[in-house]
Protein backbone atom coordinates (compact mmCIF):
# COMPACT_ATOMS: atom_id res chain seq x y z
CA UNK A 1 0.00 0.00 0.00
CA UNK A 2 2.90 2.36 0.77
CA UNK A 3 4.48 1.83 -2.49
CA UNK A 4 1.17 2.50 -4.40
CA UNK A 5 0.81 6.04 -2.25
CA UNK A 6 4.53 6.62 -3.42
CA UNK A 7 3.88 5.80 -7.02
CA UNK A 8 1.14 8.21 -6.61
CA UNK A 9 2.26 11.06 -4.92
CA UNK A 10 5.59 10.86 -7.45
CA UNK A 11 3.23 10.78 -10.00
CA UNK A 12 1.21 13.71 -9.27
CA UNK A 13 4.77 16.11 -8.93
CA UNK A 14 5.90 14.84 -11.96
CA UNK A 15 2.17 16.09 -13.28
CA UNK A 16 1.85 19.31 -11.49
CA UNK A 17 5.69 19.84 -13.10
CA UNK A 18 4.76 19.34 -16.40
CA UNK A 19 2.18 21.65 -16.11
CA UNK A 20 3.48 24.37 -14.30
CA UNK A 21 6.11 24.24 -17.04
CA UNK A 22 4.01 24.61 -20.16
CA UNK A 23 4.42 27.70 -21.51
CA UNK A 24 1.29 30.29 -21.28
CA UNK A 25 0.25 31.81 -24.44
CA UNK A 26 1.06 35.26 -25.10
CA UNK A 27 -1.24 38.12 -24.72
CA UNK A 28 -3.33 38.72 -28.14
CA UNK A 29 -1.46 40.80 -30.79
CA UNK A 30 -4.25 42.60 -33.05
CA UNK A 31 -3.24 42.91 -36.66
CA UNK A 32 -4.42 44.58 -39.26
CA UNK A 33 -5.62 42.23 -42.44
CA UNK A 34 -3.38 43.30 -45.52
CA UNK A 35 -5.37 43.60 -48.55
CA UNK A 36 -3.92 40.89 -50.43
CA UNK A 37 -4.65 38.39 -47.78
CA UNK A 38 -6.89 35.53 -48.16
CA UNK A 39 -8.84 33.35 -45.90
CA UNK A 40 -8.66 29.75 -45.66
CA UNK A 41 -11.88 28.87 -46.54
CA UNK A 42 -11.47 30.93 -49.40
CA UNK A 43 -8.41 28.65 -50.59
CA UNK A 44 -10.61 25.76 -51.50
CA UNK A 45 -11.11 24.71 -55.02
CA UNK A 46 -8.93 27.64 -56.27
CA UNK A 47 -7.33 26.44 -59.68
CA UNK A 48 -3.53 25.72 -60.09
CA UNK A 49 -2.09 26.54 -63.00
CA UNK A 50 1.41 26.15 -64.67
CA UNK A 51 3.55 28.59 -66.87
CA UNK A 52 1.94 27.27 -69.70
CA UNK A 53 -1.52 28.38 -68.25
CA UNK A 54 -2.60 24.75 -67.80
CA UNK A 55 -4.87 23.52 -65.18
CA UNK A 56 -2.82 21.04 -62.98
CA UNK A 57 -4.76 21.33 -60.13
CA UNK A 58 -6.57 22.73 -57.28
CA UNK A 59 -6.08 23.45 -53.66
CA UNK A 60 -7.98 21.76 -51.26
CA UNK A 61 -6.65 22.42 -48.22
CA UNK A 62 -4.23 24.30 -45.72
CA UNK A 63 -1.91 22.72 -43.51
CA UNK A 64 -0.73 24.46 -40.80
CA UNK A 65 1.43 22.80 -37.78
CA UNK A 66 1.68 24.97 -34.37
CA UNK A 67 0.68 28.02 -36.03
CA UNK A 68 2.83 28.02 -39.29
CA UNK A 69 1.56 27.45 -42.73
CA UNK A 70 3.75 24.32 -43.69
CA UNK A 71 1.65 23.05 -46.58
CA UNK A 72 -1.10 22.86 -49.53
CA UNK A 73 -3.34 20.07 -49.88
CA UNK A 74 -3.58 19.81 -53.51
CA UNK A 75 -5.67 17.49 -55.69
CA UNK A 76 -4.24 16.20 -58.88
CA UNK A 77 -5.81 13.98 -61.51
CA UNK A 78 -9.27 12.47 -62.18
CA UNK A 79 -12.17 13.47 -63.76
CA UNK A 80 -15.70 14.53 -61.79
CA UNK A 81 -13.75 13.53 -58.62
CA UNK A 82 -13.39 10.10 -59.79
CA UNK A 83 -9.70 8.84 -59.41
CA UNK A 84 -8.22 12.04 -57.73
CA UNK A 85 -5.37 11.82 -55.35
CA UNK A 86 -3.80 14.44 -52.82
CA UNK A 87 -0.83 15.21 -52.53
CA UNK A 88 1.11 18.23 -50.02
CA UNK A 89 3.19 20.90 -51.56
CA UNK A 90 5.31 23.45 -49.76
CA UNK A 91 3.64 26.81 -49.68
CA UNK A 92 6.90 28.71 -51.16
CA UNK A 93 6.00 26.74 -54.71
CA UNK A 94 2.67 28.15 -55.00
CA UNK A 95 2.06 31.90 -55.51
CA UNK A 96 -1.32 32.86 -55.11
CA UNK A 97 -3.13 35.74 -56.67
CA UNK A 98 -6.10 37.90 -57.05
CA UNK A 99 -7.56 38.94 -60.18
CA UNK A 100 -9.39 42.06 -59.55
CA UNK A 101 -11.09 41.75 -62.83
CA UNK A 102 -13.08 38.92 -61.97
CA UNK A 103 -13.47 38.69 -58.18
CA UNK A 104 -11.54 35.33 -58.44
CA UNK A 105 -8.24 33.72 -56.51
CA UNK A 106 -6.03 32.24 -58.91
CA UNK A 107 -2.64 29.78 -58.30
CA UNK A 108 0.67 29.30 -60.09
CA UNK A 109 2.88 26.53 -59.48
CA UNK A 110 5.91 25.48 -61.22
CA UNK A 111 5.05 21.64 -62.04
CA UNK A 112 3.08 19.43 -65.03
CA UNK A 113 0.07 17.57 -64.08
CA UNK A 114 2.48 14.04 -64.34
CA UNK A 115 5.29 15.62 -61.93
CA UNK A 116 1.99 16.44 -59.38
CA UNK A 117 0.67 12.84 -60.23
CA UNK A 118 3.89 11.50 -59.28
CA UNK A 119 4.09 13.21 -55.83
CA UNK A 120 3.92 10.82 -52.47
CA UNK A 121 -0.31 10.89 -51.98
CA UNK A 122 -1.22 12.28 -48.76
CA UNK A 123 -4.84 10.12 -47.30
CA UNK A 124 -7.19 11.91 -44.96
CA UNK A 125 -7.56 9.56 -42.19
CA UNK A 126 -9.59 10.05 -38.63
CA UNK A 127 -8.01 13.21 -37.33
CA UNK A 128 -7.76 15.07 -40.97
CA UNK A 129 -11.17 15.47 -41.97
CA UNK A 130 -14.87 14.05 -40.84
Amino acid sequence: MQRVLIALAATAALAGSAFAQAPAPAAPNFVTVPQDAITSDRLDDVDLRNAANEKVGEIEDAVISQGRLVGYVISVGGFLGVGERNVVVDPSAVMLTYNEADKAWRGTINATKEQLQAAPEFKYEGRWKD
